[in-house]
């Protein structure tokens, strides 16, 4: 083994009032010099990859030329990045492990890299999109979250702005996936060319309401394995961080019946009001019925208990979706199976909250048959994944089954059973990376079973740098003469000799 470093800390000395206020100046100013040249370096960064830009991202576009080499790159790049690393990196700073800052610098290089890949490749070009404009919108939360992370490295302002600072960090940074998937989405657009003037309509509503059935599947398995079946409120923001989470009184289908009731009812008919065919009829009604079911679910699910509706919902949808009339075959299928996908979902909810969790929270020691708020609960059984795969499976289904994408299925003769493989391997594979979110969660830094990290370096990742600005900083706080002074003098670090080994 080698030695360790153990940073210096020092206390402020007690000095007169005219040095403390040129101490506190000289620090505001080598702070503000510091923030000035990062946001420099951003700014430097951003218009230099607009500069490398050509006109494929202009109005026009050539859509017929090969994809070369370069833009294959950055689409695996990001791919990797947006779609693995950055979630990986999210779970580790929620759990506070030593790997989150490693991991997100990582992911933060690699992001770099492919948005310059994005505006230096040849061959096929782009006209101006969605996806476009959003890859330079996320340049801003990107500098943000950047910023922030340095600042609270610096661990100074501990009870003024570092809280709000810790908040906004936070927030940020779960926000990585939900930009991520939507960047991906719009990037598969643009590439395939779909969701023009016409089909803009179709598009939204695959993609939003399947979007809404994956991420409904994936918030099941985080109450089912992050919070056993609970639905778990954090007091961190009432006491900094120091309280205890609570369970929520209210069950899993309190929440489902206000989602349903409210969210889907109301993004179903979008076009005029005075033309309605039976497409609109339908989407309508199931808006109808939403609403309707989901106000029956909040009654009774009020006081903690549990209630099948939100499922026979989920049911009654699949049903419609498969008998849906259908201008192709192929198109036909697809729907079909997405229903019976979606109807075999509401099923396994509901076989879930009768006969394997018998109206219980969670599976607890004592067998207990009624929710409990204590009860503590153990293995998850293997029956209990199968209504939130099925809606993460159905959400690909029914993003995959609009009439431009099954057209260009048709287009290279490919049968629907191949296709409706192909999404349902998708399915597995999102499922999988929630799994392992969730696994790298109850298995890092402070829900580590292993050895305990310490409060002060819990959730940080010693960097020379941090290192270098910390030891400049006591440096400037002592007087000029003072005993203190010189020790800092010898270096910003000092080692520690028990670490020796010989």
């Amino acid at each position: 083994m080698g030695p360790s470093f153990i940073p210096l800390s020092h206390k402020v000395a007690k000095d007169p009032i005219g040095h403390k206020l040129g101490l506190i100046l000289t620090m505001t100013m080598s702070l503000l010099e510091f923030t000035k040249n990062v946001s420099q370096l951003t700014i430097l960064l951003y218009f230099a990859s607009l500069v490398s830009a050509h006109p494929h991202h202009g109005h026009g576009g050539n859509s017929e030329a090969p994809i070369d080499a370069i833009l294959w790159i950055h689409i695996a790049v990001q791919l990797v990045i947006w779609g693995g690393i950055f979630g990986i990196g999210m779970v580790l700073g929620i759990t506070r492990s030593k790997w989150h800052v490693p991991v997100q610098s990582f992911a933060y290089l690699m992001t770099a890299a492919g948005y310059i890949l994005g505006h230096s490749h040849k061959g096929r070009s782009f006209a101006e999109s969605a996806h476009g404009r959003v890859a330079n919108f996320i340049l801003f939360p990107l500098s943000a979250q950047l910023a922030l992370g340095i600042y609270l490295k610096l661990h100074i302002h501990e009870q003024t702005i570092r809280p709000w600072a810790v908040v906004a960090h936070g927030i940020i940074g779960k926000s990585w996936l939900v930009i991520g998937w939507t960047q991906m989405l719009l990037g598969v657009v643009v590439l395939r060319g779909y969701c023009g003037k016409e089909e803009l309509g179709q598009c939204l509503a695959h993609y939003i309401m399947g979007s809404a059935f994956i991420g409904y599947g994936v918030l099941l398995a985080v109450v089912l394995l992050a919070g056993g079946g609970r639905i778990w409120y954090g007091k961190r923001w009432r006491d900094g961080g120091k309280g205890e989470k609570v369970v929520s009184p209210r069950s899993q289908e309190w929440w489902d019946g206000w989602e349903q009731g409210i969210i889907n009812t109301f993004t179903e008919h979008h076009g005029p009001l005075n033309k309605w065919s039976h497409k609109d009829m339908q989407h309508t009604t199931l808006g109808v019925i939403w609403w309707a079911g989901g106000a029956l679910a909040v009654f009774l699910a009020r006081n903690g208990k549990r209630t099948v509706v939100p499922a026979l919902i989920i049911i009654v949808t699949g049903w419609a979706m498969s008998s849906h009339s259908q201008a192709m075959e192929i198109s036909t299928k697809v729907h079909g199976i997405f229903g019976v996908v979606l109807m075999s979902a509401g099923a396994a909810r509901i076989i879930e909250i009768t006969f394997v969790l018998k109206d219980a929270a969670s599976i607890s020691d004592d067998e207990s048959t009624r929710p409990s708020r204590n009860a503590k609960p153990v293995e998850i059984q293997a029956f209990q994944h199968l209504p939130p795969f099925l809606l993460v499976a159905g959400g690909i289904l029914f993003m995959s089954a609009t009439d431009e994408e099954l057209k260009a299925v048709e287009g290279i003769e490919m049968d629907h059973v191949t296709y409706i493989l192909l999404m349902l391997s998708i399915g597995f594979v999102i499922y999988l990376y929630a799994n392992l979110l969730l696994h790298i969660y109850a298995t890092s830094g402070r829900n580590s079973t292993g050895k305990k990290q310490s409060e002060s370096t819990a959730g940080y990742t010693p960097l020379l740098f941090m290192s270098i600005l910390r030891w400049l900083l006591a440096l400037l706080r002592q007087p000029q003469h003072s005993r203190r002074r010189q020790r800092i003098l010898e270096g910003p670090w000092v080692w520690k000799e028990t670490t020796f080994t010989k």
